[in-house]
C-alpha cells in the first residue's frame, strides 16, 4: 500500500509499505476514506520533535472496515467507522470516567496517512455511523477523530456554561473547532484570538462574537476591557506555548477555567502565580471517544459543520505540500483522499 512515512524534518515521502495485517483478535483493518495533516504533525516536520528514523505517520482517520479479529464484536466488516487517535477498551474504570485517552491498555494510533490502517482495541476505539455517509459530511465526520473533539474537550475542561463568557486562544483548526464547541455548549460572549483574516471570518461563522488580534499583555487588556475588568469565565488554550499558556491564564477571571489542549513546548506554569490567581486548570490528550457518538449526532444532524477547516484537499500522493501548505499557514488543515 502507500503510505505516508517522515524521514527527517520536512522530509514526508509516500512509500510503499506492508499492509496492515490483524496481529490480535481485538485489532480491526480499516481501508481509509478520508485522512489528514494535524497541526501536532508539524512539530515533527519543524524538527521541534526528534525524528530518529523513517517512520509512518498520521492519527485522524475515517474509513470502512476492511477486516476484524476474532475477539471483537462491535463493529463489521464493510461498516464505517470514526476512531480516536488513541486506542482504549471503553471498559476500564478510567474510560468510564471519561478520560479514554488515559485507559489502562491506552495505544496510540499511528500511521493513518496511508491507504490501510490497523486499529488496536477494535470494539472500543471506533463507533460507526449509522450508514455510509454522504460525501459531503466526510470531512466533518473526519475531524471528530481528533480536532473537534479536541475543541470540545477544552471547553469542557474549561466548563464553558449557558450564558457564559469564554474565550479561544489559538486559530488553528483546533481553535476554531473550540469556537464551535463553545458556541454548542451555550456560551452567550465568545472571543477568538486571531491575526489572519481567513480564520477570523471561519471564528465568527462558527459563533465567535469578538475577534481579537493582539496578543500577549495586550491581548489581556483587549480581554479585560471587552469583559468589564474582570475576565472571562472560560479560556481554551488551544496552541501549546508559553506565550499562549500565559495569556490564557491572565485572561480567566478569578475562579474562571482554563482547558488546555495545545501540545506543551517549552511551557512553565508558576505555581504561586496559579495558586492566587483562583484558576482552575484541567487539560491533556482530549478523550475524543468519550465525545464521538454525541459529535456524530450532531454532524448528522446537521447541527454543527465541523468540515470547514479543511481548506485544501488533496491526493495521498501530495501529502508533501499538504504539510508544507499548513507549515507556511498558506492552509488551516489539509485534508487527503487516499
Amino acid at each position: 500500500m502507500r503510505a505516508t512515512i517522515i524521514h527527517a524534518p520536512g522530509d514526508i515521502r509516500v512509500e510503499n509499505a506492508p499492509e496492515p495485517k490483524i496481529t490480535a483478535p481485538t485489532d480491526a483493518v480499516l481501508r481509509i476514506v478520508a485522512a489528514c495533516v494535524c497541526g501536532s504533525d508539524l512539530w515533527s516536520y519543524r524538527g521541534v520533535l526528534p525524528v530518529a528514523e523513517p517512520q509512518p505517520i498520521g492519527h485522524e482517520y475515517v474509513g470502512i472496515v476492511e477486516e476484524v479479529g476474532n475477539d471483537v464484536s462491535s463493529v463489521r466488516q464493510g461498516q464505517f467507522v470514526i476512531g480516536s487517535f488513541v486506542a482504549s477498551d471503553n471498559t476500564c474504570p478510567i474510560c468510564q470516567a471519561g478520560y479514554h485517552t488515559s485507559c489502562q491498555h491506552a495505544q496510540w494510533v499511528n500511521g493513518a496517512q496511508a491507504e490501510y490502517l490497523r486499529v488496536p482495541l477494535a470494539d472500543g476505539t471506533l463507533v460507526t455511523t449509522p450508514e455510509q455517509p454522504a460525501d459531503e459530511l466526510i470531512p466533518s465526520l473526519l475531524t471528530l477523530s481528533d480536532v473537534m473533539g479536541t475543541g470540545w474537550y477544552a471547553a469542557k475542561a474549561a466548563e464553558v456554561e449557558p450564558g457564559s463568557t469564554a474565550v479561544v486562544v489559538g486559530d488553528g483548526a483546533v481553535g476554531l473547532c473550540g469556537v464551535i464547541a463553545a458556541k454548542e455548549l451555550g456560551a452567550e460572549r465568545i472571543i477568538a484570538m486571531s491575526r489572519h483574516e481567513s480564520r477570523q471570518k471561519l471564528a465568527l461563522e462558527f459563533g465567535a462574537t469578538d475577534i481579537i488580534t493582539e496578543r500577549g499583555e495586550e491581548g489581556v487588556a483587549r480581554v479585560k476591557e471587552l469583559t468589564n475588568g474582570i475576565g472571562a469565565d472560560s479560556v481554551l488554550e488551544c496552541v501549546g506555548t508559553q506565550e499562549s499558556m500565559r495569556q490564557g491564564l491572565q485572561s480567566a477571571r478569578p475562579g474562571g477555567n482554563v482547558g488546555f489542549v495545545g501540545f506543551p513546548h517549552g511551557t512553565q506554569i508558576d505555581g504561586q502565580e496559579l495558586f492566587f490567581s483562583h484558576v482552575g486548570l484541567r487539560g491533556g490528550p482530549a478523550p475524543v471517544r468519550a465525545y464521538l457518538p454525541d459529535l456524530i449526532g450532531r454532524v448528522l444532524d446537521g447541527r454543527i459543520n465541523p468540515g470547514k477547516v479543511f481548506d485544501l484537499t488533496l491526493p495521498l500522493d501530495e501529502v508533501a505540500e499538504g504539510y508544507k501548505a499548513m507549515d507556511e499557514r498558506r492552509a488551516i488543515k489539509t485534508l487527503l483522499r487516499p
